[in-house]
């Protein structure tokens, strides 16, 4: 199956109308965006905030994937043209910032890991790649709320143990984290310096990159053949790499290595992106009746799946499409893993009184009645992720500008 091609952005305030996402064709965008406007009312139904005032997600969920959140509805806003949400994805940013603007907020401190406040960047970063509304003069701009952001991140590089790298937690207040050096973390530092030496053209981001790659890959948290594994222990010397992959971290890694080959040309991150996308391949085919089907396989066969891991495929997704955006060499992997996905999430998203939540085993051909936030996050994710590749790129330096008005 072949999807459609076209270099023209998303029409601004598109009047989108909202679809079944059991009635999805992923040949035609009118069909994918109606989709994914149903899925992006399925995932804002969690949230309870306002244009005026950002609300903690509900319990489990917690302070990172409001900002994971964020993330997802500002890919909806930028590939689909629908506006619907922007105040509220705006005001939740701002709101977020804390005193230092740098998005460390002591009311989360107990909860603030390193990879917490990465997934606060990765969003910053995406709104300030898309000249998305800021329209709070008393605030810095998203640019330079990303690179506050990157500098609280920097300031906690760890020489004390494994010859460098980032801690999982922050704050005595999570001790265990303070012996564990985990790729999230690390990985979310990799990405945010790739992005912001492509956005500024400043070196000290580029060198920092490469560090954290390196550092990376030294420790055999990334192996030969790009499998991202979870983390060590500092005590051990990061010696006794975790064995456990999950799907967003692979990911992480990966579009930084998109980013820096663009940014670059050097040809060895490109040879990265697409060595992490074929061992990437392990996420996919649980069973041999379910080829080319997205699952977590640390969790989803055995039932162990915590609220956090519910919403990894998500971000595999929004990071894979990106990285295709990048390097065009990874769109045949693209199409031959995430389309037979696609199609499967979209027929996991029949259950509920609605008829349109989702559920979490996209393998099983239909809904599994596991249902909540992260599987809404996911489906938006790997559905309007289909629109990827009719995107601009993202913006970088004289293009990135302040905008205070909202679309209409």
């Amino acid at each position: 199956m072949k999807f459609f091609k076209s270099g023209k952005p998303a029409l601004a305030g598109a009047v989108i109308a909202a679809l079944a996402p059991k009635d999805l064709n992923i040949s035609d965008p009118v069909s994918i965006k109606g989709v994914a406007k149903t899925l992006a009312a399925g995932a804002m139904s969690y949230y309870s905030g306002t244009p005026d005032k950002f609300v903690d997600l509900p319990e489990p969920h917690y302070w990172w994937q409001a900002g994971a959140l964020m993330g997802s509805m500002l890919d909806y806003s930028h590939y689909t043209g629908d506006h619907t949400y922007d105040r509220l994805i705006a005001r939740g940013l701002l709101d977020q910032v804390g005193p230092d603007f740098d998005y460390m907020l002591p009311s989360h401190f107990g909860q603030e890991g390193n990879d917490d406040q990465a997934f606060w960047g990765f969003a910053v970063m995406s709104a300030a790649e898309r000249n998305f509304p800021q329209p709070d003069p008393n605030v810095p701009s998203w640019l330079q709320l990303g690179q506050n952001l990157w500098n609280s991140l920097a300031s906690r590089w760890n020489t004390t143990h494994c010859g460098g790298g980032l801690l999982w937690q922050i704050f005595a207040s999570n001790p265990n984290g303070l012996d564990y050096k985990n790729t999230v973390s690390n990985g979310g530092f990799f990405q945010i310096s790739a992005r912001l030496a492509r956005a500024t053209g400043n070196t000290t981001y580029l060198e920092w990159a490469e560090r954290v790659w390196d550092w990376t890959e030294a420790v055999g948290m990334i192996d030969k053949d790009g499998n991202v594994y979870d983390g060590a222990h500092a005590r051990n010397n990061c010696t006794d790499t975790n064995p456990v992959t999950f799907s967003y971290s692979a990911a992480i890694y990966m579009y930084g290595c998109a980013v820096l080959a663009d940014h670059t040309g050097d040809a060895k991150w490109a040879d990265r992106a697409e060595r992490i996308l074929q061992a990437a391949r392990s996420f996919f085919s649980p069973f041999p009746n379910a080829t080319n089907i997205m699952y977590e396989h640390a969790c989803e066969t055995v039932g162990t799946c915590t609220a956090d891991m519910r919403s990894f495929k998500g971000y595999f997704s929004r990071w894979a499409y990106a990285s295709a955006l990048f390097l065009p060499q990874l769109r045949p992997i693209i199409e031959e893993l995430w389309y037979p996905t696609v199609l499967a999430a979209a027929q996991s998203c029949t259950g509920g009184e609605s008829g349109t939540q989702c559920g979490q085993k996209w393998y099983v051909g239909g809904f599994d009645g596991v249902t909540g936030l992260g599987e809404e996050m996911c489906a938006l994710e790997t559905v309007q992720g289909l629109l990827a590749d009719k995107a601009p790129l993202p913006l970088k330096g004289d293009e990135i500008k302040v905008v205070r008005e909202f679309a209409s």
